[in-house]
């Protein structure tokens, strides 16, 4: 066979695939999860770990979803309907908005790309805020993009800097609120006022990923939280997306939506791969949707959890910035990296940021209560 031979990595190939990717892909870096729990298992052999990295709901689903996912493995021989008809119509029930300005993905980070994929292309930029969600920047870059990346104001989003950003090839800003993986969140007023100031040929992406949580939180405390779907009527270049992987608890079956003008969701359905949903996983969502009962009590367990948390770092001396989500990002003054090695000695799973420039903090994911008392004390003890 022809062709230019070399050898990378022990293996010897035809020629260089590295540099046959597109020039986006090839200046990224794969992104890194939290770490597995059968990962650490294997690593250490640990009987009894606490994850605590991927700010994931600590409660397992509902008898009620559980239920829709056995029966809908029944029909696991047939494919699934591509278009989520019937999950479509709750949410558009639920929401108050028609159904075709609904997109469903493989959890919001599939909307994330979809969204990328179909605005952003070499010679076009999209925005996102120092100590935003990696997925933003990196889905632009993999489309042959440039990512503009604004400086941040009190770990958020500084509104601002950002609108200052746009430039002509400007076609996406990012806003995720609240914000992963500071906890930082937007009044309605500031999103309005920044809204109002973004030209009409400029689509915003709001990442509502922690919208439940928030509410929640907001409903105990008295205060009003943003909706964002709630601005769509008013702003239709504005895209939320929002997942059933947090509050409803079904971070594994992957499924996220995202409600925009039907002219932005009738272009993310020509790039949406058919069938990107799976049967179980719209039936666990449309169970979930409907089980209010788990919804008000997973947010209040985090609620509870999360003061829990605060009550016990304060009592360490750590301080955290506060948070509207299911995570706290906590600072220390030892190096992390050793601090989350030696916690997973401890059998604790907590998350580095120094990827996200924090390098001096660890998110922690409010955990049940005994979940979150096996990790206070293990950061006692390791500090």
């Amino acid at each position: 066979m022809g062709g230019v031979s070399a050898i990378i990595e022990g293996w010897k190939v035809a020629c260089d695939y590295i540099t046959l990717a597109n020039e986006g892909v090839r200046g990224l870096s794969p992104y890194q999860a939290g770490k597995p729990i059968e990962e650490l298992q294997r690593e250490l052999g640990l009987d009894h770990i606490v994850k605590l990295a991927s700010n994931e709901n600590p409660s397992p689903p509902s008898e009620k979803v559980l239920a829709a996912i056995a029966k809908s493995t029944q029909s696991l021989f047939r494919y699934p309907d591509s278009n989520g008809f019937e999950l479509k119509a709750a949410l558009s029930e639920r929401l108050g908005v028609e159904a075709n300005q609904i997109t469903l993905g493989n959890g919001s980070n599939d909307l994330l790309e979809l969204i990328a994929r179909a605005y952003i292309e070499p010679g076009k930029s999209s925005i996102s805020s120092e100590y935003a969600f990696f997925i933003y920047q990196m889905v632009a870059r993999a489309c042959g993009g440039r990512a503009i990346i604004t400086k941040a104001k009190g770990w958020g989003h500084d509104l601002n800097a950002m609108v200052d950003a746009i430039v002509d090839d400007t076609r996406l800003v990012y806003i995720a609120n609240p914000n992963n993986p500071t906890g930082t969140m937007l009044d309605e007023a500031a999103l309005v006022d920044f809204l109002d100031k973004v030209p009409s040929n400029v689509i915003v992406v709001l990442d509502e990923a922690y919208y439940e949580y928030a509410s929640f939180d907001a409903r105990e405390q008295g205060i009003a939280c943003p909706d964002g779907v709630a601005l769509l009527k008013y702003y239709p270049n504005l895209v939320v997306t929002r997942t059933f992987s947090k509050a409803y608890g079904l971070a594994g079956a992957r499924v996220g939506y995202a409600i925009s003008s039907p002219q932005i969701s009738d272009i993310l359905n020509r790039v949406r791969a058919p069938f990107n949903v799976n049967s179980m996983a719209f039936a666990a969502a449309q169970a979930a949707l409907e089980d209010a009962a788990y919804l008000e009590q997973s947010c209040r367990i985090n609620r509870v959890g999360k003061e829990q948390l605060e009550a016990g770092l304060q009592a360490l001396g750590l301080s955290y910035i506060p948070s509207a989500g299911n995570f706290l990002a906590v600072e220390f003054t030892t190096d992390t990296m050793v601090l989350y090695q030696r916690l997973l000695e401890q059998g604790v799973i907590v998350r580095p940021v120094a990827n996200y420039d924090m390098p001096k903090h660890l998110r922690i994911t409010v955990g049940l209560e005994q979940e979150n008392i096996a990790l206070l004390a293990a950061l006692k003890k390791v500090l």
